[in-house]
């Protein structure tokens, strides 16, 4: 019988610790929900800046966008395939345009103000002589952008590979 009361006053003491345990971690549910929050937040801010998806129309229209206010006439736009890395894509688009230098500069600013990375790769620069007198040189360049892949989430119920205990 005493054995069998000592069994429950330990039982009864572990109870109180996990009780004594949630009710601190009550307390700070308030403060893991701003984390949370913040969390949210600063995801969706890099997100921006390397998207989960292409959003080939959108930046087809912006680049279309700068161009035009920049003046220059808009060779060619051709997405390529791509290039799988850790956990991301690199996306090369090919670009080939006439303009004018001044104004190349321009677009190459803008295209540093995106939120989403672009980077310029291969840039060759020659006179055209084709065109308006406004449209002196040729460009032809790789604007690299660049695609988060999200993880793949296991279903549930699946164990993880290896095998467990």
């Amino acid at each position: 019988r005493e054995e069998r009361i000592s069994r429950l006053e330990d039982r009864r003491a572990n109870l109180q610790a996990k009780i004594q345990e949630g009710r601190a971690a009550k307390q700070q549910l308030p403060r893991f929900r701003e984390e949370v929050r913040k969390l949210e937040l600063e995801l969706d801010q890099l997100l921006r800046i390397l998207p989960a998806r292409r959003n080939t129309p959108e930046l087809l229209r912006r680049v279309r966008s700068l161009a035009e206010q920049g003046d220059f006439s808009l060779q060619r736009f051709t997405p390529g395939g791509f290039v799988e890395r850790d956990f991301y894509s690199e996306w090369p688009i090919s670009i080939n345009l006439r303009g004018s230098y001044h104004n190349l500069a321009l677009f190459f600013d803008e295209i540093g103000r995106f939120s989403r990375i672009i980077n310029i790769e291969g840039l060759r620069i020659n006179a055209s002589r084709q065109g308006s007198s406004r449209h002196t040189i040729g460009a032809t360049f790789r604007a690299k952008t660049f695609v988060y892949q999200e993880p793949e989430v296991e279903e549930a119920g699946e164990a993880p590979a290896g095998g467990g205990g």
